[in-house]
């Protein structure tokens, strides 16, 4: 299968969906920028957090976030390496993708690789027949710790009804020297009270999350299963990627990153003006 336009020629795998805890999530993202880095695949992958887990933004103030209120859910907490607000992944409700490559292959401007690496998640919208878009103009926050409450921005956020509507997903990159990392999270249903209940003080209601956010459930008929594949197919056909699977040894070297950061309340915890 040949890759679209733009894409880098090499080797691709596509890794289908799989169920991991939060941190294991990330440390696996990680993992495919250094395999890719050294020489290895470049990976497109679909993932699922098991078990239903909030992901902080890098420079989030962990005070924002109702800790016991997650614990009470059953809902893990995990710190990304990407910036911007904190985001309620539902096991069941939220599709997370993400895409590794080196850098040297990606265009160096940041919006030109956002715009490249945002076109699978495009068509899988169009796929499903859910009128998708950047955000067609900024609009300002509802509530700046959340991020699919945060100000909208046409370079990253994928809209509804072409991009004049609510957010539908969330995409954020990450640059290493060798590599760059590019993952985001799509809502497949729209869970405000859930979502809201990992915060502290939010004062929003769940009205006023419909407001901004909807899932692809509200838009369309597709079941989740449905939606997966829309987005796996999407992936893989854009990368001109095989399907593959982490190696046992990427699984090790994942499990030791998550025990040393993404595991870690030095790192989940951690003071945002400290680094």
């Amino acid at each position: 299968m040949e890759p679209a336009d733009g894409v880098p020629d090499g080797e691709w795998r596509l890794i289908r969906e799989e169920a991991r805890p939060g941190p294991l999530n990330m440390a696996l993202d990680e993992v495919a920028a250094e395999t890719a880095a050294a020489g290895g695949p470049r990976t497109v992958r679909v993932y699922r957090w098991a078990p239903s887990c909030l992901s902080l933004g890098y420079h989030q103030d962990p005070d924002t976030v109702d800790w016991d209120g997650c614990r009470t859910a059953g809902v893990d907490v995990t710190r990304r390496q990407t910036g911007g607000g904190g985001i309620y992944h539902d096991s069941a409700g939220d599709i997370s993708y993400s895409i590794a490559a080196p850098a040297d292959e990606l265009p160096g401007d940041l919006l030109d690789a956002y715009h490249l690496l945002c076109t699978p998640v495009l068509d899988a919208f169009a796929r499903l027949g859910v009128d998708a878009g950047y955000a067609d103009e900024e609009r300002p926050a509802v509530y700046q710790p959340a991020c699919y409450l945060r100000g909208l921005h046409p370079a990253h956020d994928v809209l509804s009804g072409g991009g004049g509507g609510r957010k539908l997903s969330g995409n954020a990159q990450y640059r290493r020297d060798d590599a760059v990392i590019q993952h985001g999270s799509v809502t497949y249903e729209s869970l405000p009270d859930a979502h809201l209940g990992c915060f502290a003080d939010s004062g929003v209601s769940a009205a006023e999350f419909r407001e901004r956010v909807v899932g692809i459930a509200e838009l369309t008929d597709a079941s989740r299963a449905e939606a997966v594949a829309a987005f796996e197919g999407a992936l893989g056909e854009w990368a001109g990627a095989d399907e593959g699977a982490w190696t046992d040894a990427e699984l090790d070297r994942a499990e030791a990153i998550a025990d040393e950061k993404y595991r870690a309340d030095e790192w989940v915890r951690r003071d945002p003006g400290g680094r």
